[in-house]
C-alpha cells in the first residue's frame, strides 16, 4: 500500500517554473516539459486543479514597490496568471490532455467563470482544471488562491512545486547545512518559523486540516512519485 495515496490534487506551480533557465516570460521547451509530465500524471487517473502563478510576466508587489498603485498593481499580476494559464493549457491539449481554464475574473471568451460545481464537474469528467486568475481580489497571493480552490474543490492534498527539495530549517540557498524535512507538523511550521506559504495560505490549510507537500519540480517524475506515494519532498499536516 503507497503511503500517501492521492485522489485529487490541487497543484501550484510558480510563473518561474514555465520560464525555465530564462527567469522570464515562457520557455517553449520547459513548458512541454512540464506538460509531458503533467499527462503522465493524469494517465494514472488522478484528478488534478492546478494554480499557476505570474511572476514569469509581472508581480503586483514589484509594481507596488516602484509607486505603482497596489490594487492596479495585483490586478495585472492576476491577468499575467491568465497568460500563463491559457498556455499551460495548449501545451496539455496539444499532447492529448483535454484540459478547462477557469478565471476567477471574468472574461467569458477566453477562459470560463470559476464556478465551484462546474469545476468539480470537470475533474470527475477527467478533465485537468487550470485555475486562473487567482482569488480575483488584491493583496491575495497565488498560494492562497490555490489553498481555497483546493478547499473549494475538495482536493485530498496542496503539492506546492519549487525548485528546492522541499521543507529546510533554513535557506538551503545561503546554508549549506540546512536540513531537509521529511514530514511536520502545521504547529512546527509556526513553532520553528519555516517558510513554507505566505500566513494567509498556510493558516487556511491549518484551519481546514488540509495536508501540504512542497518538492521539487525540477526533478523529472517526482510528481509521479509523489502521487503514486513516494515519501518524495516534505509533507506538511496535522499533527
Amino acid at each position: 500500500m503507497t503511503e500517501r495515496p492521492y485522489r485529487r490534487i490541487l497543484l501550484k506551480l510558480s510563473g518561474e517554473v514555465l520560464a525555465g533557465g530564462e527567469g522570464y516570460g515562457l520557455a517553449p521547451l520547459r513548458l512541454g516539459e512540464i506538460a509531458a509530465e503533467l499527462k503522465t500524471v493524469h494517465e494514472t487517473g488522478v484528478e488534478m486543479g492546478i494554480v499557476v502563478g505570474g511572476g514569469n510576466i509581472y508581480r503586483g508587489l514589484a509594481g507596488a514597490a516602484a509607486g505603482m498603485d497596489r490594487v492596479v498593481g495585483d490586478q495585472m499580476g492576476m491577468l499575467a496568471t491568465v497568460i500563463n494559464s491559457l498556455a499551460l493549457q495548449d501545451a496539455l491539449e496539444h499532447r492529448g490532455v483535454k484540459t478547462r481554464v477557469m478565471s476567477a475574473i471574468d472574461m467569458q471568451r477566453i477562459a470560463e467563470p470559476f464556478i465551484r460545481r462546474r469545476a468539480i464537474r470537470h475533474l470527475e469528467k477527467g478533465r485537468v482544471v487550470i485555475l486562473a486568475a487567482g482569488t480575483g481580489n488584491p493583496y491575495f497571493t497565488t498560494d492562497t488562491a490555490a489553498v481555497l480552490r483546493a478547499v473549494e474543490i475538495g482536493a485530498d492534498v496542496v503539492i506546492k512545486a519549487t525548485k528546492v527539495d522541499g521543507i529546510y530549517s533554513d535557506d538551503p540557498m545561503k546554508v549549506p547545512t540546512a536540513a531537509l524535512y521529511d514530514r511536520v507538523t502545521f504547529q512546527d511550521v509556526l513553532f520553528k518559523e519555516l517558510k513554507v506559504m505566505d500566513s494567509t495560505a498556510f493558516q487556511l490549510c491549518r484551519d481546514n486540516k488540509l495536508p501540504i507537500v512542497v518538492f521539487n519540480v525540477n526533478v523529472p517524475g517526482n510528481l509521479l512519485r509523489l502521487v503514486q506515494g513516494e515519501a518524495i519532498g516534505t509533507l506538511v499536516m496535522e499533527g
